[in-house]
């Protein structure tokens, strides 16, 4: 199904992904942040749809289209690397630190922090640029935000 999309993503020098791909790839990512435990449990379901609801001004439909077909692209997905370099090229990096904020609000979402979850965050934040210290206070006003 998303045979062309993920055919663009992994060239080794991917063009920018338009808004839409842009959405699906991020919603794709924070739905891989969610089972990265292997629980991808319905606080967390339920905070991907507020993000997404908002970051995208969406209706319940559209978040749910959306979820959908994030759910099947982050199956068939390549690895974090490839997938999350194509997102760092097409989101500036003040985007990026929402996006941070997002994937975090995921992993806080059911109340526990799992290894899994913070050792696949620390990645992404690496791969998409993001220092530590950066991902460390986006994840402070989250928290607090809680």
């Amino acid at each position: 199904m998303f045979a062309d999309f993920l055919k663009r993503l992994t060239q080794p020098e991917p063009d920018p992904l338009d808004d839409g791909d842009a959405r699906l790839a991020l919603t794709a990512l924070l739905i891989r942040i969610a089972r990265a435990d292997g629980d991808f449990a319905p606080e967390e379901r339920r905070q991907i749809e507020s993000v997404i609801t908002t970051r995208y001004v969406l209706d319940a439909e559209g978040a749910a289209k959306l979820m959908g077909n994030a759910a099947k692209l982050e199956i068939e997905a390549p690895d974090t690397v490839r997938f999350t370099r194509a997102i760092k090229d097409a989101v500036p990096y003040e985007d990026r630190l929402g996006v941070i904020e997002s994937l975090w609000s995921v992993v806080l979402a059911d109340g526990v922090r799992e290894n899994e979850e913070d050792a696949l965050l620390r990645l992404v934040a690496n791969l998409l640029g993001v220092n530590d210290k950066d991902s460390a206070l986006a994840r402070q006003r989250v928290a607090s935000a809680l």
